[in-house]
């Protein structure tokens, strides 16, 4: 895969080859997709009754690696693009302007570059947001930009430095910021990279790879300061930022606006991808196995010990695809049949699933099967959904399909 995506990589290329034949028919596929997406031409991508549809948005982008809006009752979407831009795209005509350019400072491309971008609660008073980016050097760093004194773009010389993690390798790099719903930022690193987790960072508790991260950004105290109810604060031998562990690159992780669930999809190794959920109700501190588990299966021949460890919702095998994109709950009130539905997708073969839970168990369906690169879900202020084509560069808003949607 190419962006950040937990799997967005060009060492990829190899682990497919080197995972044999189901992993060359998933290449195939995507080489197949790649060639049909020139056919859309800007026309809708269908599903059949009761699944979803995509109709384009916005065209032009370059590398689309998130997408979210800043909650200032602006109706403005926020695109990253990899090379260092922020786009804003603006309601139904969807205009482009240039709100963040850092790409002087940003390493790119594989799975480097400008990964995504958050704005805090009261963002439209406060005036600035943070991105999470690798530098010249391969290391990521999480930053505060405030905007310009001419509204509507952001300052790039206004930079402040809140985390800096060294990466040992150029995959692998997670990216993901967003606030949650107690006002903390939440914080997505990949475990490092390379394969297989050579340094077993997923499972270390003195680094900040393989982790989500949880600190507070909006106190007084700078650059940040570690909430007192984090799960290893105090905890010798423990960084005290860490929330969950055991992750090998969570590439897009979202909380359900309605319920404060948190959605959190780790691109695997050779065989599975996974969607593991933390309810709001949770301390921290879940371990989801990596790399002791690639899913829920184990990764090692030795020392695959379970105890403690917390399994994925979700799964599927790398005949589906091999680079899972997690993506939202949707909450909007255009398509009911939708509500409380965390549609996800595969950044190589183009599916785009539902997941739901049913009583104690979990239900999964396959809404669409697409000839794009899923790069990014995003969600809008008023709880639509859109996906984007990491190739193509265009944006989709996802509505239901005709059965789905009563119409």
């Amino acid at each position: 895969m190419e962006p950040g995506q937990g799997g967005l990589r060009p060492e990829e290329a190899i682990m497919m080859a080197r995972a044999g034949r189901q992993m060359r028919i998933c290449t195939l596929h995507f080489l197949i997709a790649l060639f049909l997406a020139q056919l859309l031409s800007g026309q809708s991508v269908s599903a059949e009754a009761g699944g979803i549809v995509l109709t384009p948005m916005a065209t032009g982008l370059s590398k689309p690696t998130s997408m979210t809006h800043a909650g200032d009752n602006s109706g403005r979407l926020f695109v990253t693009e990899q090379e260092g831009r922020i786009i804003v795209l603006r309601g139904a005509d969807s205009r482009k302007e240039t709100f963040l350019d850092i790409s002087d400072r940003v390493s790119c491309c594989g799975e480097r570059g400008l990964l995504s971008v958050a704005f805090p609660p009261d963002f439209d008073r406060k005036r600035y947001f943070y991105v999470d980016y690798t530098d010249r050097n391969g290391d990521t760093r999480v930053s505060r930009f405030r905007l310009a004194e001419s509204a509507g773009r952001a300052d790039p010389a206004s930079e402040e430095l809140i985390l800096f993690a060294k990466q040992p390798f150029a995959n692998h790099n997670g990216g993901q910021l967003s606030f949650g719903p107690d006002g903390y930022l939440y914080i997505a690193m990949g475990d490092g990279g390379s394969a297989g987790d050579p340094f077993g960072n997923g499972q270390r508790t003195d680094t900040l790879l393989g982790k989500i991260l949880r600190i507070d950004t909006e106190s007084k105290a700078r650059p940040y300061a570690v909430p007192p109810s984090n799960p290893f604060v105090a905890r010798k031998g423990h960084l005290p930022e860490i929330w969950s562990l055991g992750l090998r690159n969570p590439w897009r992780f979202a909380f359900d606006r309605k319920t404060g669930d948190l959605y959190i999809a780790d691109v695997g190794q050779n065989k599975y991808e996974e969607v593991n959920v933390q309810p709001r109700s949770s301390r921290g501190g879940e371990n989801y196995g990596w790399n002791i588990l690639e899913g829920a299966h184990c990764f090692r021949s030795k020392n695959c010990d379970r105890t403690g460890l917390t399994m994925p919702v979700a799964e599927y095998e790398h005949s589906r695809g091999c680079s899972i994109t997690g993506g939202r709950v949707y909450r909007g009130r255009e398509f009911p049949a939708l509500d409380g539905e965390y549609l996800y997708g595969d950044y190589c073969s183009g599916r785009i699933w539902g997941l739901r839970r049913a009583g104690n168990t979990w239900e999964v369906r396959e809404l669409l099967k697409a000839p794009i690169a899923i790069s990014t879900f995003g969600e809008d202020e008023q709880g639509s959904l859109y996906v984007a084509d990491y190739d193509d560069g265009r944006i989709y808003k996802i509505e239901a399909g005709r059965q789905e949607s009563g119409r």
